[in-house]
């Protein structure tokens, strides 16, 4: 593949995930967040299953034996980050959503100094003060103008970040394709027992939602993960960093263009602050080593 193919890849994965932000709010119109969830997981499960039959036979080896510790452990946080973002975006709106979910890379190197004391590179620490004024100003200038939606939202930037280092250690036992399968399906099954203990959980709600489940299942969740497998065997780290942080901005123009949602001046500057932090993160985590 050449690197301008992989690139163009990249912005598609960019792309899908901010647009899936405004199908998983038009959702809540017809279910709840556990269940949008629990299918969520399920679909994506079931697509992923096929393509780790495949994995499992090129590999030639016996599944490792962590590999089920890790997808529950994985599939724990991705759940709890799912819901308290799903909950949040009732009330919130997509653009603010897009952009304090990203907080989740500025959380991440915070996440793996507190489970592996990984040491904590210099520009992580202005990204931390690019956050907080970005979050601060989305606010319009004080954090009263963020509601509880923006607050959850914000705060499932926490269980994100702790599902990348989750992923991480992960890494090393190879099997990426039959760890997601695994992790979604733990994700699908907790979840919808969960919507049936607090949920109204209903055939025609699954229906009138069946298109956002779709979108978010097969695409945001199952055919990202193949295309990112493929595209960063041939584009550099620090490009990787840029295309992917486009997510926000998807986000934020999805919600322009089909729900009418703007922002205000200092609100956009605040978003331009916080994209700021993400690409301040990944661009200091792409560089190359110094030589000893």
């Amino acid at each position: 593949m050449r690197r301008i193919h992989a690139d163009l890849l990249l912005l598609a994965c960019a792309a899908i995930w901010g647009f899936a932000f405004l199908f998983q709010k038009t959702a809540m119109v017809h279910i709840g967040p556990m269940l949008f969830v629990a299918a969520r997981g399920f679909v994506a499960a079931l697509v992923l299953a096929p393509l780790a039959i495949v994995e499992h036979r090129r590999a030639g080896t016996p599944v490792p034996g962590s590999i089920p510790v890790m997808s529950g452990l994985a599939g724990g946080v991705f759940l709890a980050g799912a819901i308290v973002q799903q909950t949040g975006i009732q009330t919130a709106s997509v653009m603010n959503t897009g952009f304090l979910t990203a907080l989740y890379v500025v959380a991440t190197p915070f996440v793996a100094f507190a489970l592996m004391r990984r040491p904590i590179a210099t520009p992580v620490w202005l990204a931390v003060g690019l956050s907080f004024a970005g979050t601060w100003l989305l606010g319009g200038g004080t954090l009263g103008g963020l509601g509880a939606g923006d607050w959850l939202v914000a705060l499932s930037s926490v269980f994100w970040a702790t599902h990348v280092v989750v992923l991480g250690l992960a890494a090393p036992l190879g099997r990426p394709v039959l760890l997601s399968a695994l992790q979604f399906l733990v994700v699908g099954t907790v979840a919808f027992i969960a919507a049936l203990l607090f949920e109204p959980v209903s055939l025609a709600g699954l229906r009138a939602a069946a298109t956002e489940i779709a979108f978010v299942g097969v695409l945001s969740s199952a055919l990202t993960f193949t295309i990112l497998a493929v595209a960063l065997r041939a584009t550099t780290p620090a490009e990787a960093s840029i295309i992917v942080a486009s997510e926000t901005v998807f986000a934020a123009f999805g919600a322009w263009l089909v729900l009418g949602e703007r922002l205000s001046p200092i609100s956009a500057l605040g978003a331009g602050l916080i994209l700021a932090a993400v690409l301040t993160v990944q661009l200091g985590a792409a560089r190359p080593p110094a030589p000893p």
